[in-house]
């Protein structure tokens, strides 16, 4: 699961040159400009980008934020080579930083800006079928809607992003019934109804925008585990929040040790005037999160009723070993198709890229996993698929790597042919985490056409329909024609022209 890291590295420092605030004027986007913030944000905070902007006209301070999940950015943070690319972290929390030293020391400051509480967003139908009072519910009785067959629900992965992680902490110290910080005991002594809570899961995200985004599209799970601020957004859900506890997020800003001084202040400063009673009105007007100036009243509609805050795990170890129960033991196992363009043009270079980033991901691949290779050209070259079977993963990883390590590029381009035989090949889709990952490096250039894929994917039917499609731009693929791909589909496009072929299979891995 950590070996994301350097891949997301490579990523995030390719990402400051599209992030927001005016370019320095050397046109390298990783220099220091007085008055300029480099801030490594939690994604969902792509929200703030209106008051951020009342702030700057206030302080001349511009933010220039690159976002990603909280703690793929504290992996990112534990590496070096990021010290010097930002000048502070605005995450969700802080908790899961403060687990790891070598993170813990880069950080010198903490002021929290807001706040917002883990949730449950149902379906107003469900809640009355269900006969739920939305300010009485507890964790055990949604365990109980799930375990009767009564609630569906989605939430995001929580390897990558804060939201998943506070929620699966807040599940597992609910259902264990730890009355202090998560211990592995707890953990162990739970694992039967944290199984059972996460049967009922059938959506999974690396970003809670997506997952709000598929979660309206398809319409077929009755809930969303989330931050309460995140599910104030989308309408018809009703929002709540769970009697016997939640994990809240704080968003503290927070300087970075290797940051100048003038930037230090700076952030001081911005911290500052984000929590003035004006701008604390404009975050919870706008945002749903709740104002940490006492003099400020939440926002209307959100319930101002007090919950018991749950205690984060105390030590690296359980939160780690929490993850990975989720991962390979808890949650539903994952079911890919990777159709892999081998065609002529990914000869030399590309098809060693490709080569590379497959073997390096098969040391992410979750217990229980099935992948299917599917590398096409002028057609389907060849389908193999093997699963992690957690009493011998590593035939099975060996197995991937072994027939990875046989690709050849020849041939030409036949996306919508090698998509079509990989939706036959998934089936319905159902009592796993189905997708499919299209990597290309060119435009369609035989088989059927653009045209064929999209009555074919209209004639799907059931599960089948909702299985996404997540492409890879590589190479000289076509923007456009991906994009329509993930449309059609539910999916979402990951760029690794601007980024890295690595980088892009890793984020990808969230929605797996």
């Amino acid at each position: 699961m950590r070996r994301r890291i350097a891949a997301l590295a490579l990523a995030a420092l390719t990402a400051l040159s599209a992030c927001t605030g005016q370019d320095t004027p050397d046109d390298d986007p990783t220099a220091y400009t007085p008055g300029t913030l480099r801030v490594l944000a939690s994604s969902e905070l792509s929200d703030m980008a209106p008051v951020l902007e009342q702030v700057r006209e206030r302080t001349g301070i511009t933010v220039r934020a690159t976002y990603m999940g909280t703690l793929d950015a504290v992996d990112l943070l534990a590496q070096d080579k990021a010290d010097q690319a930002y000048d502070a972290v605005w995450l969700a929390s802080n908790d899961y930083l403060r687990l790891r030293p070598e993170v813990r020391k880069k950080v010198v400051s903490e002021t929290p800006i807001m706040t917002s509480p883990v949730a449950i967003g149902v379906r107003p139908a469900t809640v009355r079928a269900l006969g739920w009072e939305s300010g009485d519910v507890t964790w055990s009785q949604v365990e109980q809607a799930v375990r009767d067959g009564e609630l569906t629900y989605g939430m995001t992965d929580p390897a990558r992003s804060n939201s998943g992680f506070s929620t699966l902490v807040s599940v597992a110290s609910a259902l264990s019934g730890a009355q202090s910080a998560l211990t592995d005991a707890d953990v162990r002594e739970a694992a039967p109804r944290l199984r059972e809570f996460f049967s009922g899961q059938e959506l999974t995200s690396g970003s809670s925008g997506w997952l709000a985004s598929a979660y309206t599209r398809r319409g077929t799970v009755d809930a969303l585990l989330n931050y309460e601020s995140v599910l104030k957004g989308i309408p018809d859900l009703t929002v709540i929040r769970p009697t016997d506890g939640v994990v809240t997020a704080d968003y503290p800003l927070s300087s970075l040790a290797a940051a100048r001084a003038t930037a230090r202040e700076d952030v001081r400063r911005l911290a500052e005037a984000l929590r003035t009673p004006e701008i604390q009105r404009a975050i919870t007007e706008r945002t749903f999160r709740r104002p940490v100036v006492v003099s400020v009243p939440p926002a209307t509609g959100l319930d101002p009723t007090r919950r018991r805050e749950l205690p984060f795990p105390a030590s690296r170890s359980v939160a780690e070993g929490l993850l990975d129960s989720y991962e390979n033991e808890l949650r539903r196992p994952s079911r890919t198709v990777y159709v892999l363009d081998t065609s002529g043009s990914m000869r030399g270079d590309r098809l060693d890229r490709l080569k590379s980033a497959l073997t390096g991901l098969t040391e992410d691949f979750r217990d229980r996993e099935e992948v299917t290779l599917m590398p096409f050209g002028s057609d389907v070259k060849s389908v193999r698929t093997h699963v992690v079977d957690p009493a011998d993963p590593q035939s099975g990883l060996d197995a991937i790597r072994r027939d990875t390590r046989e690709l050849e590029a020849a041939g030409d381009t036949a996306i919508y042919t090698s998509l079509e035989k990989a939706y036959g090949h998934l089936g319905s889709g159902e009592d796993a985490f189905t997708s499919i990952v299209l990597m290309t490096d060119g435009e369609n250039t035989a088989g059927v056409t653009a045209q064929a894929f999209e009555a074919f994917h209209g004639s799907l039917t059931g599960g089948q329909r909702d299985i996404p499609v997540f492409p890879i731009l590589f190479g000289d693929s076509d923007r456009s024609e991906l994009e329509r791909i993930a449309e059609l589909t539910g999916g979402r496009l990951f760029d690794a022209q601007r980024g890295s072929l690595d980088g892009a299979f890793e984020e990808i891995r969230g929605y797996q």
